[in-house]
């Protein structure tokens, strides 16, 4: 009997000790991200040589894309193999088509609170060459361009909750190139430039969902300092500047009558001065109200 009660109370002690951690696994999002899809018009507008150029890189961004959601340590993300399986039920194939009854079903029957779709609507790798005659030169330019819409949608209302438009071109490819010493020829990406074009692009659409539904938060406040709840792989990096702002009322729209979130009142700025695999730890230099709790926006 003696030994009962020593275990009945060792078994209440371990519940009370994973009850927090419950909580936080509950408190996770489940995300549910269909496959990456381009637009017919676009799919139609290529050659075959630039369409499997194309299909590498979406190849090779599909799997990027789960990394660096995951990377944020922010939500669950619905295995592919599932997710296909509802989508095929559903006669949506790949398609990455989403509607109002399409989201809560997919919610329904994954388990996903959120969905995360994403579109390439345009693609171009080519090298222009200019002839000067009279001078007897020529010269060539690189012509560079991928972008990409990201549409977040809410299960439970089955509504649109973010759409956001990602572009590079030849700036970023210029950059990419140079701090990487990948080659080009004749407007072909290697393989090494595709990889690098579909991580960047992973990582700003993951930054973007993690921003939208689970804002940067400042846990704890230490005389001119703040810990922050987003480390590396998070979006943060050592040197960024965040606005930090007060949560005030929710607001609603008089017309529509729907939730368009909750007021923000600035109350600070910091800037990120160190990071940890889970958070950071960001220097105040404005403060007039920061508090645990207030929520963090990246100054662009």
């Amino acid at each position: 009997m003696k030994n009962y009660s020593i275990c009945k109370t060792a078994l209440v002690l371990l519940s009370a000790a994973l009850l927090p951690l419950l909580a936080s696994a509950q408190e996770k999002a489940t995300l549910a991200i269909l496959s990456i899809q381009p637009t017919p018009s676009l799919v139609a507008s290529l050659k075959p040589d630039k369409k499997t150029s194309l299909n590498r890189i979406i190849e090779s961004m599909d799997g990027q894309l789960i990394d660096r959601i995951n990377a944020t340590r922010k939500f669950q993300i619905v295995s592919r193999s599932d997710l296909n399986q509802v989508l095929k039920e559903h006669y949506l194939g790949s398609s990455g088509n989403v509607d109002p009854k399409t989201a809560a079903a997919i919610g329904k029957l994954t388990g996903a609170t959120n969905i995360l779709t994403a579109t390439v609507d345009d693609f171009a790798d080519y090298v222009e060459k200019a002839n000067f005659p009279t001078a007897g030169l020529s010269a060539t330019k690189r012509v560079f361009r991928f972008s990409i819409v990201a549409k977040i949608y809410d299960t439970k209302t089955g509504k649109l909750v973010e759409t956001a438009n990602f572009q590079t071109g030849n700036d970023a490819f210029k950059q990419i190139q140079e701090e990487r010493n990948y080659s080009v020829k004749d407007g072909e990406l290697s393989d090494e430039m595709m990889v690098a074009v579909s991580r960047t692009m992973a990582e700003k659409i993951a930054n973007r969902v993690a921003d939208v539904i689970f804002p940067a938060k400042v846990l704890v406040k230490r005389d001119t300092l703040v810990t922050i709840n987003r480390g590396e792989g998070g979006g943060v990096s050592v040197g960024d500047l965040f606005n930090v702002y007060a949560v005030g009322d929710e607001l609603i729209d008089p017309d529509t009558k729907e939730s368009l979130g909750r007021e923000e009142v600035k109350v600070g700025r910091v800037k990120i001065a160190e990071l940890t695999p889970k958070t950071s730890k960001a220097e105040v230099l404005e403060d007039t109200g920061i508090t645990a709790g207030a929520i963090l926006r990246k100054v662009k």
